[in-house]
């Protein structure tokens, strides 16, 4: 017999982000202020979480203006890490772009983090850009590159 994944997309809304935040906790060095992601949810902020048999596993929070968007963070749980989820939740992603009429799709992603880089060149993102100590190091010292990528819808 096999088992199959029951997995769902909600939009993200302010009584979902606690339990949202213990995800972000755990995936960034830096990660957002729970004042921060409440902020980015509604008006041009757009974005879903991902259920799988009713776990939550990752979300991502997305900005639309002026037909264009960007990711602006995209989490999956640390245990949930290596099934696909990031590609699951990536491709969501680009849906509601569509539905957006986005016509071009930026993100930044650290210079060391070299899976979300394979998986935004393997989904068609080019690099554009770097932002040369643009985020603080997962070190006691220093900064890292951002890595500025974009794609055409």
């Amino acid at each position: 017999m096999t088992k199959t994944n029951s997995t769902q997309f909600s939009p993200i809304n302010q009584d979902i982000v606690e339990q949202l935040m213990a995800i972000e906790l755990a995936c960034h060095p830096h990660p957002w202020s729970e004042k921060t992601f409440r902020s980015c949810i509604d008006g041009r902020y757009f974005g879903d979480y991902l259920t799988v048999d009713k776990a939550i596993v990752g979300f991502y929070v997305g900005e639309h203006v002026a037909g264009e968007s960007t990711l602006m963070d995209i989490c999956v749980a640390p245990a949930q890490q290596g099934k696909g989820y990031g590609k699951t939740l990536l491709l969501q992603f680009f849906e509601d772009c569509k539905k957006l009429a986005s016509k071009t799709i930026f993100l930044e992603v650290r210079a060391k983090n070299i899976s979300a880089q394979m998986l935004y060149i393997n989904h068609g993102f080019s690099e554009i850009s770097r932002r040369t100590g643009y985020y603080p190091s997962n070190t006691s010292f220093g900064y890292e590159d951002a890595i500025v990528m974009s794609k055409k819808l």
